[in-house]
């Protein structure tokens, strides 16, 4: 799905594998992990490991790559929180620094959140959780236009200071 004239978003493919296993899997401490969930521990895989898991990743309906100038620089994603109730989570991560507090994350969670509703129609509520270190994401959410529907306190404890977990959600209907 095409966003605009430098960036999109699709399925990831065979070919698209090594970079993200570089990307995502090969560091042991990558920078991106300070923003994405710190708290819980990163675990490295070989790329022979990622390849063992290819049908996770590759030609799935819940799981894009974010796309630059035809540079995979992360991924959105969507899962179900529990899915008898109908209640679906999504998620963003832009790996490469470079490309974070440009506006790239805000308009492909945008995208993504419009794919969703379109291809889950049995869905009335698009939502996603971060923490309140992390306050780009928290921005992403507000101008969004999502709803602020859960901050539970100091839950997540992370290099000696307690964080909030913090929820945000859209309705069908106010998205559309």
């Amino acid at each position: 799905m095409v966003v605009d004239e430098r960036l999109y978003l699709r399925k990831l493919m065979s070919d698209d594998l090594k970079r993200f296993w570089e990307l995502g899997y090969k560091e042991e401490a990558p920078e991106w992990k300070q923003w994405d969930a710190p708290y819980f521990p990163h675990r490295t895989m070989s790329y022979e490991q990622l390849l063992e898991k290819k049908e996770t990743y590759v030609d799935q309906d819940d799981f894009y790559g974010i796309f630059v100038d035809d540079v995979l620089i992360g991924i959105v994603s969507y899962y179900w929180e529990y899915e008898p109730s109908r209640w679906l989570e999504t998620g963003i991560l832009i790996y490469d620094p470079v490309n974070r507090g440009s506006g790239i994350g805000l308009r492909a969670l945008r995208a993504w959140i419009d794919y969703v509703f379109k291809a889950v129609p049995v869905v009335e509520r698009v939502g996603f959780t971060t923490w309140s270190g992390n306050k780009p994401m928290m921005r992403v959410g507000e101008k969004l236009g999502m709803t602020l529907e859960g901050r539970m306190r100091k839950c997540r404890f992370y290099n000696g200071v307690y964080y909030d977990s913090i929820r945000y959600g859209v309705l069908r209907e106010e998205w559309l």
